[in-house]
């Protein structure tokens, strides 16, 4: 079999930017990334993939690669997977981790409009927030992995990186912020540049607008849920705080 492994991985948070970072990444002659976009590998996420053996994930996503080029791939749910972490720690150890997150309650905001857009939610925000534990325990095994109702536990972000901080070195992991993409587009894509040791190139960020959006125009999250949300996630943003340091600026409202 032919084929290379990665020498970095785009692990998540849904809905926060992962298809973006793809397609700057992308552009980037120094890269190869993993394709087809959709559907990503989830290679060390799902079981019945993963049985097939890392050299099936070698020459299925990284057969044609250049020698002279790094090589990564995307799968945006392997952020929250200990069984992912381990996985990539086994085959990967010195895999570079690259995590985008965005504040959490716009974050399960989006992830309801994605799942509703995809004719697979009924219910209100506030009703879909307050079933979130019930579904998770019922989910049906064809949504195991991919958990379209997991709108608030997808935004306790220091409990889904643990995993990754306790197999892997600190610099092996970047953790950057989904609303810099609007805000600060080139110095996002510079600090990851950076990160993977590839020459900086913030030409890359022209022309890539919005990609894969869920909301709608107008779309907002209802007031009181959005500060209900706010108050439940000050703790968790709290950890989030102390395990990434003051570099990584915590969303206040």
């Amino acid at each position: 079999m032919k084929g290379r492994l990665p020498d970095f991985i785009i692990g998540g948070a849904p809905r926060s930017g992962t298809t973006w970072l793809y397609h700057l990444l992308d552009k980037h002659p120094e890269i190869y990334m993993a394709k087809p976009v959709k559907p990503e590998p989830k290679f060390f996420l799902i079981d019945e993939i993963y049985k097939r053996g890392i050299e099936y994930y070698k020459e299925t996503w990284f057969s044609n690669v250049d020698p002279n080029r790094i090589a990564g791939e995307k799968t945006t749910n392997y952020l929250e997977s200990s069984v992912a972490a381990a996985r990539i720690y086994r085959h990967l150890p010195r895999v570079k981790l690259v995590f985008i997150l965005r504040e959490p309650a716009q974050r399960a905001f989006s992830n309801y409009l994605w799942t509703k857009m995809n004719g697979l939610e009924k219910e209100d925000f506030a009703t879909a927030i307050a079933l979130e534990t019930q579904r998770e325990r019922t989910l049906p095994e064809k949504y195991r992995f991919s958990r379209p109702y997991s709108y608030f536990s997808r935004g306790l972000y220091a409990d889904l990186l643990r995993p990754y901080f306790e197999r892997f070195p600190r610099e092996q992991i970047v953790c950057l912020r989904y609303e810099e993409i609007a805000g600060r587009p080139h110095e996002l894509a510079a600090q990851l540049h950076r990160f993977l040791g590839v020459v900086e190139r913030s030409e890359d960020v022209a022309g890539l607008g919005t990609i894969n959006a869920s909301e709608k125009v107008g779309a907002e999250i209802p007031a009181d849920v959005y500060h209900e949300l706010v108050r439940r996630y000050q703790e968790p943003n709290r950890k989030l705080a102390a395990l990434l340091g003051p570099e990584f600026e915590i969303w206040t409202t």
